[in-house]
């Protein structure tokens, strides 16, 4: 067999880069698309482009979507914003959020997914979330009062934030996830980004009310439930009831 698995591990590495890549580009697009083209007025499409050069996306790539998004070059976006609402495993609410250019493709997918998933279903649960804008930050300075920041930016909570729940923020600094009222989601993250915090997620989403108690082979059920919903490719955002 030679080196054969080796080739077939670096395929799948590629492959699952290339799927990454994919849908940093389509946030971007989408970030354009709703809040214009300029980065110093549009934080959450500054944290997506920011995301994007981390990942190795060429300027042109992120230009093109740029334009594609705000609608000021020759490509249009012909992207439909979808939201299934559903349950993993063992109850656990959850709500997807996709991005199809063929609705009529997307649609009947995750339905299946959803039946794949045994003791997963579709069903109404939006009223088990609050729909709220989420910026995901982080300061050099262990010290800094996260409670005085968030008042200063105009956010409603605040909570610590660790590299083991968010791969963006590094080991060794202060994170903070801060809950906004969703209209002031850009000026809180631009606050932020003005007082020497990074922001590294700005966006409207799902924050569950309450989560359901669940034993490890229950979690194992409902990350892979929820591994199989985040790799299809029209899924752009996973939120769920899970700590």
């Amino acid at each position: 067999m030679g080196r054969q698995w080796l080739h077939a591990k670096r395929l799948v590495a590629s492959l699952r880069k290339g799927k990454a890549t994919g849908k940093l580009v389509r946030e971007i697009m989408v970030s354009a698309k709703i809040g214009g083209a300029e980065m110093d007025a549009n934080a959450r499409l500054s944290t997506a482009v920011e995301k994007a050069r981390k990942e190795s996306v060429s300027r042109d790539v992120i230009e093109r979507a740029i334009k594609k998004g705000s609608g000021t070059g020759s490509e249009k976006l012909m992207l439909e914003h979808l939201v299934f609402e559903g349950y993993a495993p063992h109850k656990v609410p959850v709500i997807i959020e996709a991005l199809s250019e063929n609705v009529n493709r997307t649609a009947p997918e995750i339905r299946v997914l959803f039946k794949k998933g045994q003791l997963g279903n579709a069903g109404s649960n939006k009223f088990l979330f609050e729909h709220v804008g989420i910026a995901e930050a982080h300061h050099p300075d262990l010290e800094v009062d996260k409670e005085s920041a968030a008042i200063e930016a105009g956010a409603n909570e605040v909570e610590s934030l660790t590299h083991d729940q968010n791969d963006d923020i590094p080991a060794g600094k202060l994170g903070a996830r801060f809950i906004i009222d969703r209209a002031a989601i850009h000026t809180a993250s631009k606050w932020l980004s003005q007082n020497g915090w990074t922001v590294v997620t700005s966006e409207i989403g799902y924050l569950p009310k309450s989560y359901p108690e669940l034993t490890e082979a229950h979690r194992t059920d409902v990350g892979e439930f929820l591994h199989e919903l985040d790799e299809h490719d029209d899924v752009h955002r996973v939120w769920a009831a899970v700590r």
